[in-house]
């Protein structure tokens, strides 16, 4: 059987801030069957996961293209790929089977061609939308839980201040932060994303950075007496003036730097002596560092989400033609917790 397959390419290099003008829906026609003998795996795509770091693999540089291989750098005019989740419906190889529903690296596309090395896990069956899988449940949950319980070893009763909070990790951070007794604020772009952080997901308290005009002040004014942990998903001035406001020995985990991605002119430079005499922490990390925790990690989070102590939150759009939209949108802070294309009803 032959269908017409959608898929999103870039048309040249992103060196900015992304436009949908950027992006382009192609159509190609498609095989949903396997030659004899094949080790191939044809999926239809259910889910795409929508994630800023993608911006840096669309650059015709980055320092991130050669770190790991999730990062390798695309090729305007080739499919894009990314963390998707699908139903196997044709297979060659003896692991898979039709109807499997698989989570892996895939195309931005309505069905993929796979190898079994793109697959990361099958899905045996779950008692929550598939959709967690690719947010709470996958690597966005375990940056959040990795980074901050791994990384900044906090404490019962610490002070903790999240950026982006409520991005699909910032949101998850301030929720296993007041989960283990800790004060949180976290900062969003609008006020509609303040109330939800204070009236929805239990923070302490948030505010607007962009009604902000003197950082320093706004985190002195949060936290009076220094910030314990500081989890980073921004980097730029909030991360120096985060530093400025770090109690001795504080920890700061830094998951992302989306005010770096699109601005070249935009780099954070923290007062290096505040850093040495408050012996404060700072590291970067990945993910994929911490898979060793994972299976602890998502029994804890399965039952915080069964339980009713974690709210998930999720920004869902419908078929491959919005997914320009969607990701321009990150960039400008459309979405509120975990950006998803849901290609299920396609």
């Amino acid at each position: 059987m032959e269908v017409k397959n959608k898929y999103v390419v870039i048309k040249h290099h992103i060196e900015d801030a992304p436009k949908e003008s950027n992006f382009e829906i192609k159509t190609v026609d498609f095989t949903l069957s396997v030659e004899s003998g094949s080790d191939d795996i044809i999926v239809k795509n259910l889910y795409i996961s929508i994630d800023p770091y993608q911006i840096s693999r669309m650059k015709s540089h980055s320092s991130s293209q050669g770190a790991i291989s999730f990062a390798l750098p695309i090729t305007p005019g080739e499919p894009i790929d990314g963390a998707v989740i699908g139903k196997v419906v044709a297979s060659g190889n003896a692991k898979f089977h039709k109807d499997d529903l698989v989570l892996g690296v895939f195309s931005w596309a309505e069905y993929s061609l796979v190898k079994e090395g793109n697959i990361l896990r099958k899905i045996e069956s779950s008692e929550f939308p598939l959709s967690y899988y690719l947010g709470v449940l996958g690597f966005n949950g375990l940056s959040a839980y990795a980074g901050f319980f791994e990384l900044c070893k906090p404490v019962k009763g610490e002070k903790v201040f999240v950026s982006a909070a409520s991005g699909a990790v910032g949101n998850l951070v301030g929720q296993y932060a007041k989960l283990l007794g800790c004060y949180v604020v976290g900062c969003a772009g609008s006020q509609k994303k303040v109330a939800l952080l204070k009236e929805k997901l239990g923070f302490d308290d948030a505010f607007n950075y962009k009604e902000e005009k003197d950082l320093n002040s706004t985190l002195k004014r949060y936290f009076p007496d220094g910030i314990d942990v500081y989890f980073d998903n921004v980097g730029g001035e909030m991360l120096e003036a985060a530093i400025v406001n770090m109690k001795t020995f504080g920890r700061v985990a830094v998951c992302g730097v989306i005010s770096e991605y699109t601005n070249t002119g935009m780099r954070a430079s923290p007062n290096m002596l505040d850093v040495v005499y408050k012996r404060i922490s700072i590291k970067g990390f990945l993910a994929a560092d911490f898979l060793n925790v994972f299976e602890d990690f998502f029994i804890k989070t399965l039952d915080y989400i069964r339980s009713g102590k974690l709210k998930v939150i999720e920004d869902v759009s419908p078929a491959v033609e919005s997914i320009p939209s969607a990701f321009v949108g990150l960039f400008r802070g459309d979405n509120i917790g975990k950006k998803i294309i849901n290609l299920e009803q396609e």
